[in-house]
């Protein structure tokens, strides 16, 4: 039943990164060519304000090894769409492990609440702390120390949110379900925001610092000449704002779509068990 169990995930999970994937290339993929843009513009900026003020280091185009039209539908369709299978395989482990643990819930339900905690914990609390940004926004120096933050984040709020459930399930006996979640839920908030504050924002990491000075993020500010006239704008917000919108609209159809889809199919196959197991 476990492998049945596992196998729907992986199916549900598939199907979700799909429809994710349709969104995100209806709705982000122009934000992103729009930061392309800017960035190519940038840079052209910056050449043309080194090359005024004696600086000769010439910089090679370095070709693409993918165009953009492969990066865009079949490079990020595959990413998404494995993202998937790899939640749905991950969804489907851990309901098996909270069936029968959590309350006498119903299959969908307990379907619903595993993907609205996956999205939690695995989305959206880290977003709060380090939001999706599009190309152009990030030093190459700091892609490292940027990734090992994030996945400092996303396993701070899973450890968190299992340990809030944990707690949770200790206290109801005592001020009952309602009570029990609401300590629960400030816990886990508490923890979360703890670990948030003494994780440093991307513009204190030291080579932007060193770069651009003490800035809250990594978003490009204006390019100025050195008597200080505008020569390229920053990052548009506007852009930034739509792409994180549709970051998170994809990560709530992806994670809804694998809740709405693999609840059904699991009560079917628990449907099935206890049936054999009544005939046998």
């Amino acid at each position: 039943m476990e492998k049945k169990l596992i196998g729907w995930g992986v199916l549900s999970g598939a199907l979700a990164g799909l429809l994710a994937f349709v969104f995100a290339r209806i709705f982000a993929e122009p934000q992103i060519q729009a930061a392309i843009d800017y960035e190519s513009g940038r840079d052209a900026a910056q050449e043309m304000l080194n090359h005024a003020g004696g600086m000769t280091e010439a910089h090679g185009a370095d070709g693409e090894l993918f165009s953009r039209a492969v990066q865009a539908n079949l490079g990020a369709g595959l990413g998404i769409v494995g993202f998937g299978v790899a939640m749905g395989a991950l969804f489907a482990v851990v309901f098996t492990v909270c069936l029968g643990r959590v309350g006498k819930l119903r299959p969908r339900t307990l379907a619903l609440l595993v993907a609205g905690a996956g999205f939690l914990a695995i989305y959206l609390t880290p977003f709060v702390k380090y939001p999706a940004n599009p190309p152009a926004i990030g030093s190459e120096e700091t892609i490292g120390t940027r990734g090992g933050l994030y996945l400092i984040m996303v396993l701070g709020s899973v450890v968190f949110l299992g340990a809030a459930v944990w707690l949770g399930r200790r206290l109801a006996p005592r001020l009952g379900n309602w009570n029990a979640s609401l300590v629960a839920g400030a816990a886990f908030v508490v923890a979360t925001g703890i670990l948030m504050a003494i994780l440093p924002p991307p513009g204190h990491l030291a080579a932007n610092v060193a770069e651009h000075g003490v800035q809250a993020t990594e978003t490009p500010q204006p390019l100025t000449d050195p008597a200080g006239h505008l020569v390229y704008p920053g990052f548009p917000a506007d852009t930034l704002f739509e792409f994180r919108l549709y970051s998170v609209g994809a990560q709530v159809i992806l994670w809804g779509v694998l809740g709405l889809m693999f609840g059904p199919l699991a009560q079917r196959v628990l449907h099935r068990g206890r049936s054999l197991a009544a005939t046998g």
